[in-house]
């Protein structure tokens, strides 16, 4: 009784933690929306629409994410390896037009 009693209060604790953790990452996120890592070495989290995933040139870099992690992203959130002034210089052009 006792295994059980101290099994339920871990795994409420791990509940809560996992929980907390989820909050702050959906907190500002907003509908219709996804975060991102970027970064070759220093990672920085970007907040961008989802409709970006279906564009050639944001698929590229999801592309050459897939090939260097695969789905064990290290950041816990999708990550892209390129050069943070490439990503902003796209997410300007996608911005600007009506893809």
């Amino acid at each position: 009784m006792a295994i059980r009693l101290l099994s339920a209060i871990v795994n409420a604790k791990q509940s809560r933690t996992l929980h907390s953790l989820w909050a702050r990452y959906h907190s500002d996120v907003p509908k219709g929306h996804l975060a991102i890592y970027v970064g070759e070495i220093e990672k920085k989290r970007y907040v961008v629409p989802i409709a970006y995933l279906n564009h050639p040139s944001f698929q590229s870099l999801l592309k050459r994410a897939e090939e260097e992690f695969g789905f064990d992203h290290p950041m816990g959130a999708l990550t892209i390896p390129c050069k943070e002034d490439t990503f902003i210089h796209l997410t300007s052009q996608l911005n600007n037009s009506s893809f």
